[in-house]
């Protein structure tokens, strides 16, 4: 028997345990299985692209070897993806002690009767026996995690690793099945896409965070944006650009002064939403064969980021000419040095892109200084 503190809680008649396994614990005593037919599929219990053996951590040979498919299973097929990415991750917290890898509990169905003793009469507190033999549990929720910290084991041999886990006391086989298809069909992850949908309004009142959201919704949206479709509102879509990251840059910048903290309202979201779909509209015509070829970045979050971040700039220059903000011809004249100082060849993929460098900031720096100089002249 292996004994391990443990709560012991119940919800509607049904008994179970909160308790922490060791890692050790999990990796002798987990089993790992998947769902198969036999004649469809390799057998072995994974899918995905497997990607070249020197780029992953994990030796699939012998984790393969731990993954039991059969039709009585009733678990997905292992994502090779899932579980390097997984990984990775373990080794980023183990090397930087700031966060723990697993913080949520998994659950567990064990096949043997469980022996609790409470350290009192009456008590929710004690200790829980699990018997020593190997497979004896059944991972309902968290079979990738498991299976990750098996595969990263030799990293933690010498680290105190403990994992939280709900156990149950031999669930019946159906029971076990339908609590692992309302987990898995139930369960929705919030994007970060989303998230900014909600921020805001929904959430909390946040006026630059707002008006980021409508602004990225009348580039993806509007029919005369040149972003028209290319965003991905609320993490789907067809494009190619997540939501997330411009509303972001958005709402720092409707905090500069440039743009004015004190500008707000209806108004001046509609101004910005203007000003932006006539800046997206100038962008595309300085750097048309960038902007329409498929072997360019300029439609890629860093390089959308950096058109925004230089705004102010452009709105500086538009206010020194008297010029109005939304101006298209305007902002046309402004921005017109990009063409002769950067040029579309900074943007392909496989050349100055890759060369010279992708961030936000580099790109931004050479975006202003082609405004500060725009016939070249350096100091």
């Amino acid at each position: 028997m292996i004994s391990v503190a443990a709560l012991r809680m119940q919800q509607f008649g049904v008994q179970f345990y909160q308790a922490s396994l060791t890692a050790k614990d999990i990796d002798k005593l987990v089993r790992f299985e998947v769902l198969n037919y036999g004649d469809q599929g390799s057998g072995h219990g994974a899918r995905g692209v497997r990607g070249s053996a020197r780029e992953s951590k994990v030796r699939w040979d012998l984790l393969e070897r731990r993954i039991a498919s059969n039709e009585k299973a009733y678990q997905r097929q292992i994502i090779r993806r899932k579980i390097d990415e997984l990984v990775a991750y373990y080794e980023q917290c183990r090397q930087a002690h700031d966060l723990p890898s697993i913080p949520g509990a998994v659950i567990i169905s064990c096949d043997e009767p469980l022996k609790f003793e409470p350290i009192a009469p009456d008590s929710t507190l004690g200790t829980l026996k699990v018997p020593e033999r190997e497979g004896i549990l059944r991972a309902i929720d968290g079979q990738h995690r498991l299976l990750a910290l098996h595969a990263g084991m030799s990293q933690f041999e010498n680290e105190t690793f403990t994992v939280p886990a709900v156990i149950f006391d031999r669930l019946p086989e159906d029971h076990v099945v339908q609590m692992f298809v309302t987990i898995n069909a139930k369960h929705t992850r919030l994007n970060a896409s989303h998230l900014v949908s909600l921020s805001g309004r929904q959430l909390y009142r946040d006026e630059n965070l707002a008006a980021a959201h409508d602004v990225v919704r009348a580039l993806s949206e509007r029919e005369d944006s040149p972003l028209h479709g290319e965003i991905k509102l609320l993490g789907v879509g067809r494009g190619r650009v997540a939501q997330a990251p411009l509303a972001q840059e958005l709402k720092k910048l409707f905090a500069t002064e440039a743009f004015g903290p004190g500008r707000r309202g209806e108004e001046f979201r509609e101004e910005a939403k203007r000003f932006f779909i006539n800046y997206f509209r100038q962008v595309a015509m300085v750097f048309g064969a960038a902007w329409n070829g498929r072997k360019y970045s300029i439609k890629t979050a860093p390089a959308l980021r950096a058109f925004i971040r230089v705004a102010p700039d452009i709105v500086r220059h538009l206010d020194q000419q008297h010029a109005d903000r939304a101006d298209f011809r305007a902002i046309g004249r402004v921005i017109a040095p990009w063409g002769r100082r950067i040029g579309d060849l900074r943007f392909e993929t496989d050349g100055a892109w890759k060369r010279s460098g992708a961030t936000v900031e580099q790109l931004s720096k050479e975006l202003r200084l082609a405004l500060q100089y725009p016939e070249g002249a350096m100091v």
